[in-house]
This record gives structure tokens, C-alpha cells and sequence, in this order.
């Protein structure tokens, strides 16, 4: 799953207008028009040469996952010694679906049980293990790499939780 795929999934799930989405992208740091929006939303062919796709890469993702918890939750003042502006996170490809879970779990307010209903909904099984796995930090020991399968699960129970 690409990335222009997870936004044009997230917006669905969400009900997040055009308009919207360039405010979720400025929020994060990245100046994008509402017709540059619409491109990004339109689904990725690497075989075909489109002027009218723009390809979202993952400082994007990761500047509009980050603008959608400000949306959602209001921004957060940096604590006395912190850096302003956090890092990408996404620094290998890999990581791209366990932070897109890691980001809208903050974003929505959403608890664990929250998301075990998501995955539920959806049809999928997810143990509080295995979603602890996927939370944590690569790196960590019981780390465990979201795999697309369960990032369109996820994202297709968000639709369902929130648009009914």
C-alpha cells in the first residue's frame, strides 16, 4: 500500500473534506493548495506518466499525520529544552503502516480497546499483544513490522466505526 493509497483511505474513513486536508497538511508543515490536494488523491500508476498525480512521500505522510493531530487534538506547546519541530519518524518505508496506527491512535483519542474493536470490525483478530507489537518502537525487542493487511484492516474499521 502506498501512501497516496493511506490518504486517500484516511480521508474516507474520516470524512475529511479538501479543504480540510490542505489545513491538515499546512498544520504539519507542508504548504499544499486544494488542487494539489485533489492530485494527491488520486490513485498512484508508476507505469503510467500522469502530470495530474503527485506523488505524496513519506516526510508528507508523515507532516500530514502529524498536522491531523493537531486538527483533531489542538496544538501542543513544545516543554522547557524540547526541540519545536519533531523529526520525520518515517525513516524507513517499513515503518510507514506502524506509524500511521501509532499516529491516528493519537489523533482519534483512541484507547487500546478502541482499536481492537477497529481491527474487529474490519474481521480481523488482533490480540493486545500483538497490537502492543505493533506499537512499540522499532527497535524494541517484541517490535513487530504492521504489515499492509493489517493498515487496510485498520483503516477499513475506521470507516466503519466513523462513518457507520
Amino acid at each position: 500500500m502506498d501512501n497516496n493509497d493511506i490518504l486517500i483511505r484516511l480521508r474516507y474513513a474520516l470524512e475529511i473534506k479538501n479543504k480540510e486536508m490542505a489545513e491538515i497538511f499546512k498544520l504539519g508543515g507542508v504548504e499544499v493548495s486544494v488542487p494539489e490536494v485533489i492530485q494527491i488523491l488520486t490513485k498512484f500508476d508508476e507505469e503510467e506518466d500522469n502530470e495530474d498525480q503527485i506523488k505524496c512521500t513519506h516526510s508528507m505522510l508523515d507532516s500530514f499525520l502529524n498536522g491531523l493531530i493537531i486538527f483533531k487534538r489542538g496544538k501542543q506547546e513544545p516543554k522547557q529544552g524540547q526541540a519545536n519541530t519533531p523529526e520525520s519518524s518515517i525513516k524507513i518505508s517499513e515503518h510507514v503502516n506502524n506509524l500511521l496506527l501509532k499516529k491516528v491512535k493519537i489523533a482519534m483519542a483512541l484507547t487500546t480497546e478502541d482499536m481492537l474493536d477497529i481491527f474487529d470490525n474490519a474481521g480481523l483478530t488482533v490480540t493486545k499483544g500483538e497490537l502492543g507489537a505493533l506499537l512499540r518502537k522499532a527497535g524494541h525487542k517484541n517490535y513487530m513490522e504492521c504489515g499492509d493487511k493489517f493498515a487496510r484492516n485498520f483503516l477499513k474499521g475506521l470507516a466503519i466505526k466513523y462513518r457507520g
